[in-house]
């Protein structure tokens, strides 16, 4: 903020903690700090009329949250968009907009809040050798410590970890990329995300870039602590096996 009278800025910040549908707006704590020096008068400002200001506006960010969640929540069924495809072919004469047809779309279901999770790791081997261990199955029941179905190829199916995770390999690009459809168990039914796996050849080592779209809000972290511990870091352990033998 500005001092009006001096012209002097200020930097301050605003903190909400506690943000939740569950609580009232009039309730949830609005903390106000500024960074060291002068500024006082505006840090007052906005402890009083700014906090006023402050609930207005997530008092209508809740309102549009919830609005925009609970909109489209229930798919259509099949036989309603039938139906609709029937309507729109009528109104439009012999021209329909939609090429779908409602037998190869999706059941009724739920729309489900996802989130895209980035991770990058750098692997002590050529990426031959790490695209091999992801698409072979006594290397993945090496790492995974864990029985395995493995079927490198596209529609071919996967699953790990006593069958904590399941999917189908989508895409394969030896040496290169693998897209996978992938799961966990504990995700709501038939919800798959499309993982992404592309290597970057670096002489001895490998820059793996992970991309893993359509992750179950509420199953991030998790998510991102498979990927950590149960993939990479036994990856890891796994090639220091493999180097220490050799030597």
């Amino acid at each position: 903020g500005t001092v009006k009278e001096s012209g002097e800025k200020h930097k301050g910040s605003v903190e909400i903690p506690n943000l939740s549908e569950e609580n009232e707006v009039d309730d949830t704590e609005i903390n106000v700090s500024k960074k060291k020096g002068e500024g006082d008068v505006l840090k007052e400002l906005m402890r009083t009329e700014g906090t006023t200001k402050v609930r207005e506006a997530l008092r209508d960010y809740l309102k549009a949250l919830k609005t925009e969640f609970t909109m489209g929540m229930i798919l259509p069924t099949k036989g309603t968009v039938g139906q609709e495809l029937a309507s729109e072919q009528k109104l439009s004469g012999n021209t329909v907009h939609d090429s779908v047809s409602p037998q190869s779309l999706d059941p009724v279901g739920v729309k489900i809040p996802t989130v895209k999770i980035l991770m990058k790791q750098i692997f002590n081997s050529p990426a031959e050798e790490l695209y091999r261990i992801f698409t072979t199955k006594e290397a993945v029941q090496k790492f995974s410590k864990c029985p395995a179905v493995i079927e490198p190829e596209k529609g071919g199916k996967l699953q790990m970890f006593d069958g904590c995770v399941n999917g189908e390999y989508a895409e394969l690009v030896p040496s290169q990329r693998i897209v996978l459809k992938w799961r966990c168990r504990s995700w709501p039914d038939e919800h798959y995300a499309t993982v992404s796996l592309n290597f970057k050849d670096m002489a001895l080592q490998t820059e793996l870039q992970l991309e893993c779209k359509g992750v179950p809000v509420s199953h991030e972290d998790s998510t991102r602590q498979c990927w950590k511990q149960q993939y990479f870091e036994e990856i890891h352990t796994l090639l220091q096996q493999a180097q220490a033998s050799m030597e």
